[in-house]
């Protein structure tokens, strides 16, 4: 059996707000695909160099009342960074809220606009402990 990955797709209630979010991260938009007759836009966004693995943004035009509050029952989606520490400390000063903190220096979590965690991950070896990181503990959940 082959199998390939296409991407992860969730849904957004503000798509600037969500583009705004991953670009934060480094994302770029690959594609676009606007349907009129349906209401909705899909927005994919991948790390450059990687338009294979995408995450799809998806917005319904007519909202989403009916889908769950919270996404903790999709997981999350993770990416790896060359500095941890500055992943974060560029995110926290866009206001994201770093609710795992990289105290090992080696993995963090945040929330998207929509509720989504995000795990960032340290690429290669854990850097060491760092402040103000080693010593800041949880906000919410992730």
């Amino acid at each position: 059996m082959k199998v390939r990955y296409l991407h992860t797709m969730v849904r957004v209630k503000d798509l600037d707000k969500s583009i705004a979010f991953y670009k934060l991260l480094g994302l770029e938009e690959t594609r676009r695909i606007v349907n009129d007759k349906a209401r909705f836009t899909l927005v994919f966004l991948a790390a450059p160099g990687q338009p294979d693995t995408p995450v799809e943004l998806t917005f319904n035009w007519d909202g989403d009342d009916g889908l769950p509050s919270d996404s903790r029952h999709f997981g999350h989606l993770a990416y790896e960074f060359e500095n941890i520490y500055d992943i974060c400390a560029s995110l926290q000063a866009a206001g994201v809220v770093i609710n795992r903190p990289p105290r090992d220096g080696n993995m963090a979590f945040v929330r998207s606009p929509d509720n989504v965690s995000i795990e960032l991950l340290q690429m290669g070896p854990a850097l060491p402990p760092q402040e103000p990181w080693a010593s800041m503990g949880n906000t919410g959940h992730w």
